[in-house]
């Protein structure tokens, strides 16, 4: 197996229940459960039957909401744990990021810690020592080198950590959410090492709830829920159907309300069919109120969170009698390349900060046609999924 290889078959992990402090009356009625056979369970799985395959120099994404399996997984291909059933094998030198402390030890210098990182992960000591300098630099860490670790900020040991994880040439790269707890610039900064990395043929997994920084960076991916592999593949396949399901309560929502309702709602081009790039999409919107209120109305188009791409407003307080009121949000030109977006909308008194009669919430979905969504360079983050129309020329 070369180096850089991750494989893993049939993974699966469970963990025992937490005990919890009992009263009297549930140890009684434990005891008539036992009596009548009936057996509570007394063990979580949380990975189901999990299977991946990395080849060296390839990226890979593990996203998933909170308790899906992410973490665990990263550490069971650190061996930081143990799968209870399957099969996990790698190949070469692993680093590896998956707490803000992992691997360093609070007792020790941060000089020290480098060094006993780079002997762990069987590299000399003459080895770290060529870059050594170029760790502390990275890390930012040039006046608190020698000073113990347990006196570091959070923010100081996640970035000694990643710099020595990135910078000992390790034939595998494992990253958590700990990234999250750095600064922007030190993120972007992250974010280059990690291409430097790539380019050196180095096996990235990533986990992260930033969608944005996983797009920029891995090319591959795994959407985890429940412990169980919902779908694989291209990274931009996995985040629009992992977008998609956290948008799936637009899909169930008979009505839309607060202190109003939305009766109706639609997203569609004005001869009612499928909405296109660079073409007019209008949302139709019919409210009912048993109340007048002087209201201003945002409306957002998401990709599945709740952060939309672009906001609009009418600019202006908008009156709502009581009764129905329909409001028509036209774009004459729509930035969206081909995909499904959603709409989310909010409604406030008076104005912005005003109280919610509807608070933030998705309301419909809709679809556009037109040209695919340009690939951006790695390692660059890319905000917003917007088409732009532009025109070029080279002398």
């Amino acid at each position: 197996m070369r180096k850089g290889t991750i494989v893993g078959e049939e993974v699966w992990k469970r963990f025992r229940l937490d005990d919890r402090p009992t009263y009297l009356q549930d140890r009684l009625a434990g005891v008539g459960d036992r009596l009548r056979n009936r057996q509570g369970e007394s063990w979580r799985w949380a990975l189901n039957d999990v299977s991946l395959r990395a080849e060296p120099g390839e990226s890979w994404a593990i996203v998933g909401t909170n308790g899906a399996g992410k973490s665990t997984l990263l550490k069971i291909i650190s061996r930081v744990m143990y799968q209870t059933a399957g099969r996990v094998e790698l190949s070469g030198r692993v680093g590896a990021l998956i707490a803000v402390r992992a691997g360093l030890t609070p007792l020790l210098t941060g000089r020290e810690n480098i060094y006993l990182t780079g002997s762990i992960m069987g590299l000399k000591r003459s080895d770290v020592s060529r870059r050594f300098d170029e760790i502390v630099a990275f890390a930012e860490l040039e006046k608190a080198v020698d000073r113990q670790v347990k006196y570091y900020s959070t923010g100081m040991q996640m970035r000694l950590g990643f710099s020595v994880a990135a910078h000992l040439q390790p034939d595998i790269l494992l990253v958590d959410e700990v990234l999250a707890v750095g600064d922007a610039t030190f993120q972007q900064r992250c974010l280059d090492q990690i291409r430097t990395v790539l380019g050196e043929g180095t096996t990235l997994l990533f986990v992260s709830h930033d969608l944005a920084a996983v797009e920029a960076s891995c090319t591959n991916g795994i959407w985890l829920q429940g412990g169980e592999v919902r779908t694989s593949g291209p990274i931009r396949e996995v985040l629009t159907a992992y977008r998609g399901a956290v948008e799936g309560e637009a899909k169930v929502r008979g009505s839309i309300e607060g202190l109003i309702k939305v009766t109706d709602v639609e997203a569609v081009s004005p001869d009612g069919g499928l909405a296109k790039t660079g073409g007019q999409l209008d949302v139709h919107l019919t409210l009912h109120s048993d109340l007048p209120y002087r209201a201003w109305i945002y409306l957002g188009v998401t990709e599945g969170a709740a952060t939309p791409i672009f906001l609009l407003n009418p600019g202006r307080e908008t009156m709502i009698e009581p009764g129905e009121t329909r409001v028509t949000c036209s774009m004459p030109s729509l930035p969206l390349p081909s995909g499904k977006y959603y709409v989310w909308g909010g409604i406030y008194k008076n104005w912005t900060q005003g109280d919610e009669l509807i608070g933030w919430q998705p309301l419909t979905e809709f679809d556009v046609y037109g040209p695919e969504l340009d690939a951006a360079p790695r390692a660059v983050v890319r905000l917003a999924s917007l088409h732009v129309d532009s025109n070029w020329t080279i002398d």
